[in-house]
């Protein structure tokens, strides 16, 4: 039996499940106060969370005295995330709750600063709601987060309660991260927007680290202005001084559709969206071109996946030698295998990613963007494995940037999102490009 997210809350208009640059033009007109945005939150959170356990750590009042603070602030100083309730992925530092990166070695940890992401976040006036639930150190071992639509599937990792708190409406926006799959797959499952920015673009000052040739900060939200906004706010592409104009959307004249190496894992349920998504496009009066990708990326997958293991045994090198009993056994495989390459071996993959990253900019340079499934297709059934990274692995290991659109299902019923990827650098095209077609994918689904 599925428990869906309730819709009424649409219906209803609740506070809470305004979007993101809604909320935030309510407050500015004086029609809303971020108290009573966060009070939204907590309720919906009292009433779904024992449901969904999309959170580590929530303290209600912190949270409505932060709130408070903000109403406070004179409009003369007010930044431009004012009020606005974001969720933290556990494994990002924040002074003021703690951070446990889904780890018993962690528990109750509590960091002396605030990651950069969070830090900038606060001074342009958002609201730390709490901290989301992630896998454990963001990797494969999950935490107790469902999905909202069906509790007996999971919402994805390791962004899994960021995901699933957007899609339920316990908050507007969330952090996430990506180093494999982390915000595109859980997005596509949880039926949000999922964007992982170009490598860089947000500053990862203060978030565990993973394998750092790919960790990226990206956004779990409810709309492509929402994820605009905020990148642009962070990454200092918004100016503090002036009101930032919603996101225009624009027609692409080409589009690639491009299958990637992960196809022959996709699921009827993912080609069925993505071969819609290019029909209905053409039908818009897109050029919708077939883009194969050189022989060189046959190899690519395995070299992302070799990267990530090999800098994952390093960077947790306190973790396995000091607490290895507190590690779960599927990590202590993962990093048994990352020990066990040669350094050549991890060069030579680190030389086939970067000749694929310059084969990738010569095929995407035709196209706004290039489009393709975002996960191998709805969320599998139980709470013990979050699914496959594989239609991820491509865009973290190319450090360009992609987004998840929602608006399709399998067959359960369950959301199966559309990926959408740009060349490397190039977010202010993409995000344009994507809220254009996720307007066609909403009228596709009015239908």
């Amino acid at each position: 039996m599925t428990s869906s997210p309730d819709t009424s809350d649409r219906r209803n208009n609740l506070p809470n499940s305004l979007s993101a640059t809604d909320a935030l033009a309510a407050i500015a007109a004086g029609t809303l106060t971020a108290e009573a945005l966060t009070r939204a939150c907590l309720e919906r959170i009292a009433e779904r969370e024992p449901v969904v356990h999309a959170f580590a750590w929530i303290d209600p009042e912190r949270a409505l005295t932060e709130a408070r603070e903000r109403d406070r602030t004179g409009a003369q100083h007010r930044g431009l995330l004012h009020g606005l309730p974001m969720g933290v992925k556990d494994i990002i530092d924040t002074q003021d709750m703690p951070t446990g990166c889904g780890s018993p070695i962690y528990a109750g940890h509590r960091p002396p600063n605030d990651a950069a992401c969070v830090a900038l976040a606060r001074e342009a006036g958002a609201v730390m709601l709490g901290k989301t639930v992630t896998t454990e150190f963001a990797l494969r071992h999950p935490g107790p987060t469902a999905n909202p639509h069906d509790p007996a599937h999971t919402p994805g990792g390791s962004s899994s309660g960021s995901a699933a708190a957007v899609a339920d409406f316990m908050v507007p926006v969330a952090f996430g991260t990506q180093t494999g799959g982390s915000v595109i797959r859980p997005a596509s499952y949880c039926g949000v927007v999922g964007y992982k920015p170009s490598f860089n673009t947000i500053n990862p000052t203060g978030v565990k680290p993973l394998a750092t040739s790919f960790d990226t900060v990206g956004l779990l939200a409810r709309s492509v202005d929402d994820c605009a906004l905020v990148v642009d706010v962070l990454s200092g592409a918004a100016s503090p001084s002036s009101p930032p104009e919603r996101l225009q959307a624009v027609r692409p004249a080409r589009i690639g559709f491009c299958r990637t190496p992960a196809w022959p894992h996709a699921e009827p349920a993912t080609v069925r969206a993505v071969e819609t998504a290019a029909e209905q496009l053409r039908r818009s009066g897109i050029a919708v071109d077939e883009v194969e990708l050189p022989g060189d990326f046959a190899g690519f997958l395995d070299a992302q996946n070799d990267v990530l293991r090999y800098d994952a045994a390093r960077v947790f090198a306190f973790e396995r030698t000091r607490h290895p009993d507190l590690l779960s056994p599927s990590l202590r495989e993962e990093l048994a295998a990352g020990l066990a390459f040669p350094r050549s071996r991890y060069l030579e993959a680190q030389a086939l990613i970067a000749r694929c990253r310059s084969l990738f900019a010569t095929a995407v340079a035709p196209f706004e963007c290039l489009l393709a499934g975002s996960a191998p297709g709805e969320a599998p059934r139980g709470l013990h494995h979050t699914g496959e990274s594989i239609f991820n692995r491509l865009t973290s290991g190319l450090h360009v940037p992609c987004i998840t659109l929602p608006g399709f299902t399998g067959p359960n019923g369950l959301p199966v999102g559309i990926q959408l990827i740009g060349a490397f650098g190039d977010d202010a095209r993409l995000l344009r490009t994507a809220k254009w077609v996720a307007a066609r994918i909403d009228e596709f689904a009015a239908r």
